[in-house]
């Protein structure tokens, strides 16, 4: 059973409605590949058919998925930009993809003090830091360690020191951040709604390869 405060993914049925609609109107081949690149191939192939989509490029495994969808298996290459289908860097389209995890715990660190392995950073300042979800394990690449925020009650806060296997860590100064909140690491409606943007340059990775990674590792769960 997955933990209530693990890092975790939605997708959004009504981001990938209106994306499909739009690459549907120049018509084509979809690529759902990896799982539909971590979203799930039933459920776009579902949004794909109600667009006007009939023809996808899909692994082996996800054939049945996608035939149950009314699509048609061929391999014929991909003539839609998956960046529009999903909603990447990149596009006009609507995230489909939210990250989010939890604050595991709180605490002080003081001025000169060092975060996480090798001590990448050390608090300039007294401040306080949160323990997070969500590490390279999960597929929060190691990279995005002093280089990108997080959203945390409708406000931004960057990730310091190196991000570890299961968790990272977040400079959170004096705001109000508590144990269970809510951490938005990109998607959503929120500030960092197309944060897989510093992703992509923090890491010098593609956006499918991000969400394909992570949508395939992490708990997924469909959302209106």
């Amino acid at each position: 059973m997955t933990s209530p405060t693990a890092a975790r993914v939605a997708v959004s049925r009504g981001a990938l409605a209106a994306n499909a609609r739009r690459v549907a109107a120049h018509g084509g081949i979809a690529d759902l590949r990896r799982d539909a690149y971590g979203h799930g191939a039933g459920v776009v192939a579902s949004a794909l058919f109600d667009a006007g989509v009939r023809s996808v490029v899909a692994d082996e495994r996800d054939r049945e998925a996608v035939a149950r969808a009314g699509l048609a298996v061929t391999d014929v290459s991909p003539t839609i930009d998956p960046r529009a289908l999903f909603g990447l860097p990149g596009s006009a389209g609507e995230p489909a993809l939210r990250l989010s995890a939890s604050v595991l715990s709180v605490k002080r660190l003081r001025a000169g003090e060092g975060v996480s392995y090798n001590y990448t950073h050390i608090a300039p300042r007294d401040t306080r830091i949160a323990l997070v979800s969500g590490g390279f394990g999960q597929g929060v690449v190691r990279a995005l360690g002093n280089r990108v925020s997080v959203e945390i009650g409708g406000a931004v806060h960057p990730i310091v020191g190196r991000v570890a296997m299961d968790v990272c860590v977040v400079d959170v100064g004096a705001a109000p951040v508590a144990r269970f909140d809510e951490v938005v690491y990109f998607g959503g409606a929120g500030p960092a709604r197309h944060a897989l943007a510093e992703w992509e340059r923090a890491t010098g990775l593609r956006g499918t390869e991000l969400v394909g990674a992570l949508g395939l590792r992490l708990a997924r769960e469909v959302v209106a």
